[in-house]
C-alpha cells in the first residue's frame, strides 16, 4: 500500500484550471473512483475523471484532451482488474511523472463468472465489479484515503477522517440493501442483467444468478443467437420475473430478450457508472441504494 508521494500540494501550486488555490490535481479513471475521492478528500482536491457517469468504461477511447489532463495530473487513481487498460499506454507515455495507484488493492476477489449458484468462473479471471459490495468499497475507501494521504500529509488525517466517516455511511447502506432484499420472496431471487456486472452484489445479499444476456463481464462481448435462445429457455423455467437494464449499456438486445420470453424488462439498473450529477445516485451509496429499490420492486 505505501508509495511514497512528495510535494503533491506544492507542485500543483497557481494551477489554471479550477485549481488556482492550491489544490492538488488528481485524476480518477471511473466515475465510481471519482465520487469516492470526493467523499474522502471534500473540496481539498481537485478530482478529473475520465470516464464520468453515464459513460460505458469498458469500451473507453482517451480523447486528445484526456492526455492533456493525465499530463498534468500528479496522482492518478485507477481501478485497475483490467477495467482500466486503455490508461497503460497514456500514461506510459506522459512525462509528468505522476503516480499512479490502483484503489482495488487487497480486496477479496471473485473470479469473473462465479457467482453463488457455484459458477465456475471466467477463465480464473478477476470480476472487476467490486464496488457493488459496500463492504469491498470500504476497502476502496480506505486505499483512496491512503494514496492522498501519502501525496498530501498536511491533510492526512483530515482524508482518513471522512474515510472513517463515509466508511460508516457504506455501513448503513449495507443494512439497508438487506432489509430491501429481505422484502422480496424467497423463490423470486433470481436475476438477468445486461451484462455480468452483479457478482459481488448477488453474492453479498444471496441472490440468484441466472444469466446476461451479454454472457461476460464487459460489455465489449456479444451474444450469439444460441446463448439467447438458451437464456430465453432458462428464464421460462426458473420463473425469472424481469430482466435487469443498465445505465451505461445498449438496451435492445436485452429489451427484446424480456419481450420475447414474456417478462418486464426494468432499464434501470447502475452497472458500470453513476447518476447525473445532482442526482442521488451521482453518489456511489445513493446507486447501490438505488439499485436495491429497483431489484427489490421488480422481483416481489
Amino acid at each position: 500500500m505505501a508509495i511514497a508521494f512528495t510535494g503533491l500540494a506544492a507542485a500543483c501550486g497557481g494551477d489554471d484550471d479550477g485549481s488556482s488555490s492550491g489544490r492538488p490535481r488528481v485524476m480518477a479513471t471511473t466515475a465510481v473512483i471519482g465520487a469516492l475521492t470526493q467523499e474522502v478528500a471534500g473540496d481539498l482536491v481537485a478530482v478529473k475523471v475520465l470516464a464520468p457517469a453515464g459513460v460505458d468504461p469498458h469500451d473507453y477511447e482517451l480523447t486528445a484532451n484526456d492526455q492533456k489532463e493525465i499530463d498534468r495530473a500528479i496522482l492518478i487513481l485507477r481501478h485497475g482488474l483490467g477495467f482500466d487498460e486503455y490508461l497503460d499506454s497514456a500514461v506510459s507515455s506522459s512525462s509528468n511523472g505522476g503516480k499512479v495507484f490502483t484503489v482495488t488493492e487487497g480486496i477479496d476477489l471473485l473470479d469473473a463468472g462465479d457467482h453463488s449458484d457455484g459458477g465456475d468462473g471466467d477463465n480464473g479471471q478477476p470480476d472487476p465489479h467490486v464496488w457493488h459490495d459496500p463492504v469491498r468499497l470500504k476497502v476502496m475507501v480506505e486505499n483512496i484515503a491512503e494514496a492522498l494521504a501519502a501525496s498530501d500529509a498536511t491533510n492526512a488525517e483530515a482524508y482518513r477522517a471522512n474515510a472513517a466517516a463515509y466508511s460508516a455511511v457504506l455501513d448503513d447502506t449495507d443494512a439497508e440493501i438487506r432489509q430491501l432484499i429481505d422484502t422480496i420472496p424467497a423463490a423470486n431471487r433470481k436475476i438477468v442483467t445486461v451484462h455480468d456486472s452483479f457478482s459481488y452484489f448477488i453474492d453479498r445479499y444471496g441472490l440468484e444468478f441466472i444469466g446476461s444476456v451479454i454472457p461476460a463481464t464487459t460489455t465489449a462481448a456479444e451474444p450469439s443467437a444460441r446463448d439467447l435462445a438458451a437464456l430465453q429457455d432458462t428464464i421460462k423455467a426458473e420463473g425469472v420475473k424481469a430482466i435487469f437494464g443498465e445505465n451505461s449499456a445498449d438496451p435492445r438486445i436485452a429489451r427484446q430478450l424480456a419481450a420475447d420470453a414474456g417478462v418486464p424488462f426494468v432499464d434501470d439498473l447502475f452497472g458500470d457508472s453513476l447518476g447525473d450529477p445532482g442526482t442521488a445516485e451521482a453518489t456511489v451509496h445513493g446507486m447501490l441504494l438505488a439499485n436495491a429499490r429497483t431489484i427489490a420492486e421488480a422481483l416481489r
